[in-house]
């Protein structure tokens, strides 16, 4: 919407066709997804928050393996400034601050610095500055900092090991008022055009034990 007279040109995403086999023979397992990653399309390989507290047990889209700054990556919050050595804390784009809440466990890595474990969130401020958000975690960036010239970013713990496809394009929602949805992801029995596909890479495929077929995805 827009208020001046204009025609925005698109395709609808969801007209798409994912399963080759017969959908009623998959077996499917509902889920919640966590809040704040927007729209997420059908197809889209899908993880599980694996925090000890927080969002415990939702779903988050997984985060590919490949890390160049051009992948669909919406489980990611990057970095607006380096993650300096020994801080508590990252700052990020302030609508990706609402894809966590306190208590979730987070990870960073970025294209020169191997993944590092950076514990539980345990302050999310959104209030003190206006363009940015600033997360406070239980344990300090190591010995090497985590730059934005690298696409350092921040997700949580399990976003990348794939557990399912999403059978069902689903809205999160984005910023302070996302809410999260219900959906259901495809875990075996299935056969998928593997070209409607997001982000099932090599790591993806093995996690949910699925093979390449010429153009179908078998699990």
């Amino acid at each position: 919407m827009s208020d001046t007279p204009n025609i925005t040109r698109g395709v609808q995403t969801d007209y798409k066709r994912m399963f080759k086999s017969d959908p009623n023979i998959a077996l499917s397992r509902p889920k919640t997804l966590q809040a704040g990653y927007g729209k997420i399309d059908l197809g889209t390989a899908m993880a599980l928050n694996g925090s000890a507290a927080g969002n415990i047990g939702k779903l988050v889209p997984y985060d590919p393996a490949a890390l160049t700054g051009a992948e669909l990556g919406n489980g990611r919050a990057y970095l607006v400034q380096e993650g300096s050595i020994g801080a508590l804390f990252v700052y990020v784009v302030m609508s990706d601050a609402y894809k966590f809440m306190v208590g979730d466990d987070i990870y960073i890595i970025d294209d020169d610095t191997a993944i590092e474990q950076l514990g539980a969130i345990t302050a999310i401020d959104t209030t003190t500055l206006t363009h940015m958000a600033k997360i406070t975690f239980t344990t300090v960036i190591g010995a090497v900092a985590f730059t934005t010239a690298d696409f350092a970013y921040i997700a949580v713990e399990g976003a990348n090991t794939c557990v399912g496809i999403l059978e069902q394009t689903r809205d999160t929602g984005t910023g302070s008022d996302a809410k999260g949805a219900q959906g259901a992801i495809v875990k075996a029995n299935a056969q998928l055009y593997n070209g409607m596909l997001t982000n099932v890479d090599a790591d993806a495929r093995t996690d949910i034990s699925a093979t390449v077929d010429g153009q179908y995805l078998q699990i």
